[in-house]
Order: C-alpha cells, then structure tokens, then sequence
C-alpha cells in the first residue's frame, strides 16, 4: 500500500477540488443538478481514486485507478470547456483550471508508488 497523502498529484488534485467548488458558487442556480454536480462528481473523483487504488494490494489494482482518475481528469477539463463557452465562468479562471486539470493529467501516468 502507498500513502496517497505524500503524493503530489494526489495533493494537486485534492487542491483542485477546493478550486473546483469555489467557482462553482458563480453557476447559474437551475444548473444545480445537471453541470454543477456533473463538475463535482467529476473533480472529487481524481483525488478519491488515487486514495483507493493506493489502498489495494497489487500493483494493477492502483494503475486501474489511476487510469479512473484520469478518465475523470478528461471529463472535468471537458465539462470547463463547455462551461465557459456557455459563459458560466471567465476566460481567465476556466484557462486557471484548464491548466491545473493538464498538469494533473500528464502526472497521474507517472504516479511515484
């Protein structure tokens, strides 16, 4: 088992997921329930698959999470995509998260266990 905790993607996405939910609070209130808790789903999923997969025995047990966190990675960077065409958030905090969500997808490939 690895401690997920000492890890700096585990901490760069934990960090993301306050980042996340601050401009989360500028979404229209009747997205609530569609793209806000997509986002959220999305962005707690990076961080709380690296703490599971650090938790499992085998080896190819943490690669298959890892490879979830990143799967989830993609998505949030997608899911910002839309939101700022949609005007929801600016240019300058979506470019913000956009650049955290790609420093985070390009290290979880090389997780240090």
């Amino acid at each position: 088992m690895v401690n997920y905790k000492n890890n700096k993607v585990w901490q760069k996405s934990h960090s993301l997921v306050f980042d996340v939910y601050k401009v989360l609070n500028l979404f229209p209130k009747e997205e609530q329930f569609n793209l806000v808790s997509q986002i959220k789903r999305a962005s707690i999923s990076i961080p709380t698959n690296i703490a599971e997969g650090c938790g499992r025995e085998i080896k190819k047990e943490l690669v298959r999470f890892l490879y979830i966190s990143s799967v989830s990675a993609h998505e949030l960077d997608y899911l910002f995509l839309v939101s700022t065409e949609l005007n929801f958030i600016s240019k300058e905090e979506s470019t913000f998260l956009l650049n955290e969500i790609d420093e985070i997808k390009k290290n979880v490939g090389r997780f240090n266990s």
